[in-house]
């Protein structure tokens, strides 16, 4: 009795110790400051570190504007997969969002990865261009009519006379 006993516990203990177990390279990812618009896509490595497949079975973000991707084929014992992440860019200010991993490991069947940053308004560049009344002359005499006399033309070359500077707002 004590041997058929002690027999199913070390069935048991071995079937235990036998298994699939999950681990990541890193469970927070740190995008630092990025420019609002910018790639917001990061990867996230997961290791199967058991003996036995591993399998992936629901990756749930925190909220709609982190979408994750990853392959729902069973990771073999001793190999890696990656987990990829999208965080919409165009939100602006800092941001810590949850990424639950639910997985078959029977030890750790919920993990947590977190993605986290600071997202800043887009920067402004501006350029400076100069009109030149040479270059804004034939502007000029192309919109004068015939009715138009040569001092009214004149008179509007003059005022173009000394360079003047545009500002043009690209983003």
């Amino acid at each position: 009795m004590k041997k058929t006993l002690l027999g199913m516990v070390a069935v048991l203990g071995f079937g235990l110790a036998s298994a699939q177990s999950i681990s990541f390279d890193k469970t927070v990812f740190d995008y630092g400051k990025v420019t609002a618009g910018s790639d917001g896509h990061r990867y996230f490595t997961v290791k199967n570190t058991g003996d036995k497949p591993l399998i992936l079975t629901e990756v749930k973000p925190a909220c709609g504007c982190t979408t994750p991707e990853w392959s729902k084929d069973p990771i073999l014992p001793g190999k890696s997969a990656q987990i990829k992440v999208g965080y919409n860019t165009n939100l602006t200010g800092a941001f810590s969002k949850p990424i639950e991993v639910f997985s078959n490991d029977p030890k750790n069947p919920r993990s947590v990865l977190t993605i986290k940053g600071e997202v800043g308004a887009a920067t402004q560049q501006v350029q400076t261009l100069q009109a030149t009344p040479a270059s804004m002359k034939a502007e000029i005499v192309k919109e004068a009519s015939p009715a138009q006399s040569k001092k009214a033309v004149r008179a509007q070359q003059v005022q173009l006379a000394a360079p003047v500077k545009m500002e043009e707002v690209k983003k």
